[in-house]
């Protein structure tokens, strides 16, 4: 490793995995903590948060766990306040967390619309709400935000919530970027494509629409739709995002970047 995060903290939104293997939140958290960087893990699930944070110490990395629900302003100015409790700035903030939901506007209820819109999208606008001022205050910092290929593509796959809160949530990195560009706080959105993690592999509606309820028929289903010939996995989108952290990035801000294989050029 070549510590490009050296003596920087990063707190990643969503850094658990809800089932075994590499989820990206916990992928980046722990790349993050590879290349030197604080790490502060956030879940929901705080077991989940300190399973990522105790991959990180045993390799002699620096990590806290902390649970939060992050659709409540309150969780976040909670994590934020620790954060700075223990260590003296923010220098990364990574937005990661992310549910789905399948169906098209004939299927979703309005209860489902709101929940994917809280989790996905409100979540993404409360944290910049929080710790843009302190990374203002500082001189700067890194905001990265997860957003999805479903954003900008139909890949055949109806999931309307999740493709119209990540495409908000690309207005909204884009606008921010603009708004605190004077302030060097940069904002930027990874798109991830095909991407093999636990969180695809434990939704049941993907694995309906993809394999007909059969898991490896979905992998094989996803992995033949991607140019490449294969999915991606977490350390993909791990690394992508961490040159968006890093100061390699410094003169870059309110972009999209592509993490797919190139399955947007076929979409």
């Amino acid at each position: 490793m070549s510590k490009r995060l050296s003596g920087k903290t990063a707190v990643v939104m969503g850094a658990g995995s809800v089932g075994s293997g590499w989820g990206n939140g916990k992928a980046i958290a722990v790349l993050y903590a590879r290349e030197g960087a604080n790490v502060v893990c956030v879940d929901y699930r705080l077991e989940a948060a300190q399973e990522t944070a105790q991959i990180i110490t045993a390799k002699g990395g620096s990590a806290m766990a902390i649970q939060a629900d992050v659709t409540k302003k309150q969780d976040i100015i909670h994590v934020h306040d620790t954060v700075l409790a223990h260590f003296d700035a923010v220098h990364v903030l990574n937005n990661n967390v992310g549910i789905v939901t399948t169906g098209g506007v004939e299927d979703i209820t309005e209860e489902q619309w709101d929940h994917n819109f809280n989790t996905n999208l409100k979540s993404c606008f409360l944290a910049m709400q929080v710790f843009v001022p302190t990374m203002k205050d500082q001189g700067g910092g890194s905001i990265i935000n997860t957003s999805s290929i479903a954003s900008i593509r139909y890949t055949g796959v109806p999931y309307i919530t999740y493709a119209a809160s990540k495409a908000a949530m690309n207005h909204l990195t884009r606008t921010t970027a603009a708004q605190y560009a004077p302030f060097k706080v940069r904002v930027n959105a990874l798109l991830p494509g095909l991407i093999k993690t636990p969180m695809v592999e434990q939704a049941a509606g993907l694995i309906d629409e993809y394999g007909k309820g059969d898991v490896e028929a979905m992998w094989q289903e996803r992995d033949s739709q991607v140019p490449m010939g294969h999915m991606g996995e977490a350390f993909d989108v791990a690394y992508a995002s961490l040159f968006l952290a890093s100061d390699e990035s410094k003169y870059v801000t309110g972009i999209e970047l592509l993490v797919d294989g190139g399955i947007a050029l076929k979409c």
